[in-house]
């Protein structure tokens, strides 16, 4: 991560004010997304992550604040938000919004059991059992419908002609048949804190959660928990299908186009890579960063049909 804001003790010390703390022992800067600063804050009992919003306005900071709480008030384990002196769950600091919660306690696993496979399973179902809010985005962000923007900066490259080929193969599979639910969207083994017992995890980072596709959300979570580089591991998958239809039976039109949806996943995911090193935040070192899960995404389409379930 980019560290954008850089604190100091006066610093820290302003934006605490604005909640109940114990005396701060120690703060330090902590990696995770693109769009956010993040630091480790301890004090005497209690351990914080301090988010700075470094690219969301306060309304945009202050509905992904309300979509956490609304998940902690439904039982579903996340991120839980430490409300200010006014019972607000976000601050300003600089005209930048921020937020303060709670520190959880674990590690992230790249190589996930298969019996927490089976767990995050049903933790996905349960999410998607959850009535979605209506300030939840109706259309993924870097879904389908944005594709064409690669027009904008790479026209006629190979990686368009992909992209526009594999699009065709993804719709269809689309059908307004297909249930919607509240996705999180973005499942990778990094967006999930594995608890010190390693028996159960916490399903963290929803700034990209929508209400969109279910089946679109269990494709992303395959390619994100359940791949060995460039292949998807068939055990891992049936794991988490497992732990998901423990609490959701798939219909057969959900089956049938769930590896459509997992190639849509690996595409969706390569197109924001692509996108964003090559075009909105140019790096150098991450412009090939999308390969990975174009190569991804043409292995799950040559799977044969029945591969996932």
């Amino acid at each position: 991560m980019a560290q954008y804001t850089v604190l100091n003790d006066t610093d820290l010390q302003t934006i605490l004010s604005h909640y109940t703390v114990e005396k701060v022992l120690s703060y330090k800067v902590l990696s995770g997304g693109l769009e956010n600063t993040n630091y480790l804050v301890k004090t005497e009992n209690n351990s914080f992550v301090l988010t700075i919003c470094e690219q969301k306005s306060i309304e945009k900071a202050e509905e992904l604040a309300s979509l956490l709480d609304y998940l902690n008030l439904n039982n579903f384990s996340t991120s839980k938000l430490v409300k200010t002196n006014n019972e607000a769950l976000t601050a300003v600091w600089n005209e930048k919004p921020v937020m303060l919660k709670e520190f959880i306690q674990g590690e992230i696993i790249q190589d996930l059991p298969k019996e927490l496979l089976v767990y995050l399973g049903s933790e996905l179902s349960k999410l998607h059992q959850i009535k979605a809010p209506d300030y939840l985005p109706r259309t993924l962000n870097y879904g389908i419908e944005h594709f064409d923007r690669v027009q904008l900066y790479a026209r006629d490259s190979t990686f368009y002609k992909w992209l526009k080929r594999t699009q065709d193969y993804i719709e269809a599979y689309i059908s307004p048949e297909l249930p919607k639910a509240f996705i999180h969207s973005d499942i990778f083994y990094n967006n999930i804190i594995v608890n010190r017992d390693g028996k159960c995890a916490t399903i963290m980072d929803f700034e990209e959660a929508c209400y969109y596709y279910r089946v679109f959300d269990i494709g992303m979570m395959l390619i994100g928990t359940c791949c060995d580089g460039e292949t998807i591991n068939l055990n891992k998958v049936a794991c988490l299908l497992e732990g998901y239809q423990r609490e959701i039976e798939l219909l057969d039109i959900e089956k049938k186009a769930l590896r459509a949806f997992t190639v849509y996943a690996a595409t969706a995911t390569a197109f924001w890579r692509h996108q964003n090193f090559n075009y909105v935040n140019v790096i150098l070192e991450k412009k090939d960063h999308y390969l990975e899960m174009k190569l991804l995404a043409d292995g799950i389409r040559n799977l044969p049909d029945n591969f996932f379930v």
